[in-house]
C-alpha cells in the first residue's frame, strides 16, 4: 500500500489540524506507526495529486485509489470588510500554530487585547484556547510551531470572544470540548447569553449554565474566553485597511415543530472592538483535476465508490460534518465497497506502482526520510525541554529527511 501526500510530512490533520494542547489525541500517531511498519507499506511524500501526478497516472498503477483529501477551504462570511488585513480564516490560524508550510508565515495580529472568532464549533474553541493559554505552558507541554510560539509569548491578547448565531443547544462544539474548556485553571470562561437560553435540558445548555454560575476570581490579569450566543456579524470594521472591530446584531430565535431553530436578525446592533476577526463557519472541499466534483464541495460517490477502482472517504466523500467516530464508520463503508470490487473481476494495472514515483516525482520523500525528519524534530525538542520542535520550512524538511550519507545533505549541514 502506498500513501501519497502533498506535504513532506504525513499524518495529515493529526499534525496540522489537531490543537497542540490535545496531546492525548495526537497519540493516534502510535497506531499510524504500527501501520507504517507493515510489509509493503510506502510513503510518497511531497507529491500533489492533480499537479505533480495525475489521477489517470495513479489509476494506471493501482488496483484501487482512495482519495482522503478532506475539506480544506473555509467558507466565507459574505459581509463587508471581510477582506481587511486581520480578517482571517480558521485554516490560516490553525495552520499557523501547527506549522503547516502553507500557513506558518500567516500574519495573525496579536497586538490588540481582543480577538473575535465567528462560529462556535470545536475549531473555534481550539483557536480560543491557543490564543489565551500560558505560552510557557504551551512551550513545555506541546509541539506548537516555533514561530507561532514566539509570537504568542509577545501577545497582548487578553480576551477571545466566540460568537454563535443561535443558542447554546444549537452550538456546533461538542460536550467533551466544552468540558475541557471549563477545566482550564488559568482562564475565565464567560457565558454571554440570555439566562432563559441556559434552561434547556440538553447537555450543552446544562454545562453552559454551570459555567455561567461559577464565581470568577477578582483578578484583572487573567485571560478570558467569552461565549456569545444569538448574535451574528454584519460588518467587519477597519481603520487604515486593518481590522478594528466587528459590528454585530442580536438574533431572535424561533424553534420550529421539526426541532430546527432559525435565527432572525433584530435592530439591536453593537460594535465589538478587536484587532482580529477569525471566521470559523465551516469548511468546503476543493476540486481535484481528473475527478468529478459537485456544488456541495464533495466528489459524487455511491457509498465511497466514484468509479471502478476510484474511491473517496471522509469529508470529501460526505461533506464537512461528523467527528472521529463518524469518520471510522465512513471508512468502513468505503472499505466494504473496495472489498466488493476485489471480489469481482478487476483490471490489472498497466504499469508497476514502483515505477510511478521514480518516473514522475524523483524527489518524492519516503518513509525513511520521514523517520529521519521525525527523529530530528524530537531530538531538537529534547534539547529544549519540548515534546518536539517542528521543522516547518520544506527546504529544511528535505535536508533533515536526507540520508546522512547523501553528499548534498552533508554540504548543506556544513553550510
Amino acid at each position: 500500500m502506498d500513501v501519497f501526500d502533498a506535504l513532506l510530512t504525513p499524518h495529515g490533520l493529526v499534525r496540522h489540524g489537531v490543537a497542540p494542547d490535545h496531546v492525548s489525541t495526537k497519540r493516534v500517531t502510535e497506531l499510524f506507526e504500527s501501520i507504517e511498519n507493515q510489509p509493503g507499506f510506502r510513503y510518497v511524500l511531497g507529491v500533489e495529486v492533480g499537479t505533480d501526478i495525475t489521477v489517470d497516472q495513479l489509476g494506471s498503477a493501482y488496483h484501487a485509489v482512495v482519495y482522503a483529501v478532506g475539506a480544506c477551504a473555509d467558507r466565507a462570511l459574505g459581509i463587508p470588510g471581510e477582506g481587511l488585513e486581520g480578517s482571517l480564516a480558521a485554516t490560516e490560524v490553525v495552520g499557523w500554530y501547527n506549522g503547516h508550510p502553507d500557513h506558518s508565515g500567516a500574519a495573525v495580529p496579536l497586538s490588540h487585547e481582543r480577538v473575535v472568532v465567528i462560529g462556535n464549533g470545536n475549531v473555534a474553541l481550539d483557536i480560543a484556547r491557543v490564543l489565551t493559554r500560558d505560552p510557557e505552558w504551551l512551550s513545555a507541554a506541546t509541539d506548537l510551531a516555533p514561530g507561532a510560539l514566539g509570537q504568542l509569548k509577545a501577545s497582548n491578547v487578553r480576551e477571545v470572544q466566540i460568537i454563535g448565531r443561535r443558542g447554546p443547544a444549537e452550538a456546533a462544539f461538542t460536550a467533551p470540548e466544552l468540558i475541557g474548556l471549563g477545566s482550564l485553571p488559568d482562564i475565565d470562561i464567560v457565558v454571554d447569553a440570555d439566562p432563559a437560553m441556559l434552561e434547556g435540558s440538553d447537555q450543552r445548555s446544562k454545562l453552559l449554565a454551570d459555567l455561567a454560575a461559577r464565581p470568577r476570581p477578582d483578578d484583572s490579569t487573567r485571560r478570558r474566553i467569552v461565549l456569545t450566543f444569538a448574535c451574528s456579524p454584519v460588518e467587519v470594521l477597519g481603520d487604515g485597511g486593518r481590522v478594528s472591530g466587528v459590528r454585530v446584531v442580536r438574533n431572535d430565535l424561533t424553534c420550529h415543530p421539526d426541532g430546527t431553530v432559525t435565527a432572525t436578525p433584530t435592530a439591536d446592533e453593537r460594535t465589538i472592538a478587536a484587532g482580529s476577526v477569525i471566521r470559523s463557519v465551516g469548511f468546503r472541499g476543493t476540486p481535484i483535476p481528473g475527478l468529478p466534483f459537485s456544488e456541495t464541495g464533495t466528489v459524487p460517490n455511491d457509498h465511497g465508490r466514484v468509479a471502478p477502482g476510484v474511491y473517496v472517504v471522509g469529508w470529501i466523500k460526505r461533506g464537512p460534518r461528523g467527528f472521529i467516530g463518524t469518520n471510522k464508520t465512513c471508512a468502513q463503508d468505503t472499505v466494504e465497497q473496495i472489498l466488493d470490487h476485489f471480489d469481482s473481476a478487476i483490471e490489472e494495472p498497466t504499469r508497476l506502482p514502483d515505477a510511478l514515483p521514480a518516473a514522475t516525482c524523483p524527489d518524492a520523500g519516503d518513509l525513511a526520510g520521514w523517520r529521519r525528519l521525525d527523529s530530528a524534530e524530537r531530538e531538537h525538542g529534547s534539547r529544549t525541554g519540548r515534546p518536539r520542535v517542528k521543522i516547518v520550512d520544506p527546504a529544511q524538511q528535505r535536508v533533515a529527511g536526507r540520508s546522512p550519507g547523501n553528499a548534498k545533505s552533508r554540504r548543506l549541514a556544513r553550510a
